[in-house]
């Protein structure tokens, strides 16, 4: 089951640029990334590596910033290096796997870090037909997994597709599935267009409305909205108390609020509104 905490924002920091982890952090983002795979280039890929593990030995101050690294692919020689340099440096909290493809995959990783006895956590980027196709069986893959993001750009390129909402609806709506069946947290990609503020909103709305919880950043400023969209409000808190309330003192499958029938299926939605909002403080 994913960890109990926000995952409402992600936003990437180049490995290769240690000194701007401060600023990261004080973004606000609830996820901060180190990105050892697309920010950098394969020349520079040995030094981003070293300065990530570098960093993170140094234990510096995250607060209640959940950091985590993504290393390149499990299908390349880079990302099995970057696999080991992580076991072996026993530093890394939360890695996140790009292209995962296969079940088997993630648990070799999960497998190699109980070896090591290494507590690290794990995210897994859906961003494949191949990857789409077996991501239920990726969402059950080990304890140590917490949430399934949607890559859509990789995605859309690797099926032939455009990168619009249409067109990417149904593989966003297996990875929300996948994600729920195993008690994950799932997790959208980041909007692009830094000069269209209205266009990130409306999609992250939606994207709430599909059963995401959280969606990527590409600037800061990004982040206060995203937080927003996907923190229930009060009035969606106070709603979710009522129906929890009623249905613990019906002790039925039914109950009535404010003139409308409510049936019990209703309450595990109730309870995930609920745990949102115990996520956000």
């Amino acid at each position: 089951m994913s960890g109990i905490r926000a995952r409402r924002s992600f936003i990437f920091l180049p490995g290769l640029k240690p000194d701007m982890f401060p600023k990261a952090v004080a973004s606000g983002a609830d996820i901060v990334c180190i990105d050892l795979e697309d920010a950098i280039h394969p020349d520079d890929k040995e030094v981003a590596r070293r300065r990530t593990l570098d960093l993170l030995a140094a234990a510096p101050d995250s607060g209640h910033t959940e950091v985590v690294v993504r290393i390149n692919s499990l299908r390349t020689a880079t990302g099995l290096v970057d696999l080991a340099a992580v076991i072996e440096a026993g530093t890394i909290p939360s890695l996140m796997l790009p292209k995962v493809a296969t079940a088997d995959e993630v648990a070799m990783v999960a497998g190699h870090l109980d070896d090591a006895g290494l507590g690290t956590t794990l995210h897994a980027i859906i961003e494949s037909a191949e990857g789409l196709e077996n991501a239920a069986a990726i969402a059950r893959a080990g304890p140590r997994l917490q949430s399934l993001l949607f890559g859509a750009v990789d995605y859309s390129s690797d099926i032939g597709a455009r990168n619009s909402w249409e067109a990417m609806l149904h593989a966003r709506s297996r990875v929300v599935q996948a994600a729920a069946i195993a008690g994950l947290d799932a997790i959208d990609v980041p909007w692009l267009d830094l000069g269209d503020d209205a266009g990130m909103e409306s999609e992250a709305r939606a994207s709430r409305a599909l059963g995401f919880v959280g969606k990527g950043a590409i600037h800061p400023r990004q982040i206060p909205v995203l937080h927003e969209v996907f923190s229930p409000s009060e009035d969606e808190v106070g709603h979710a108390k009522r129906i929890v309330d009623a249905f613990a003192k019906a002790g039925t499958g039914l109950v009535v609020i404010d003139g409308k029938l409510i049936e019990k299926p209703v309450l595990r939605a109730m309870e995930r509104v609920l745990e949102r909002a115990r996520r956000t403080g």
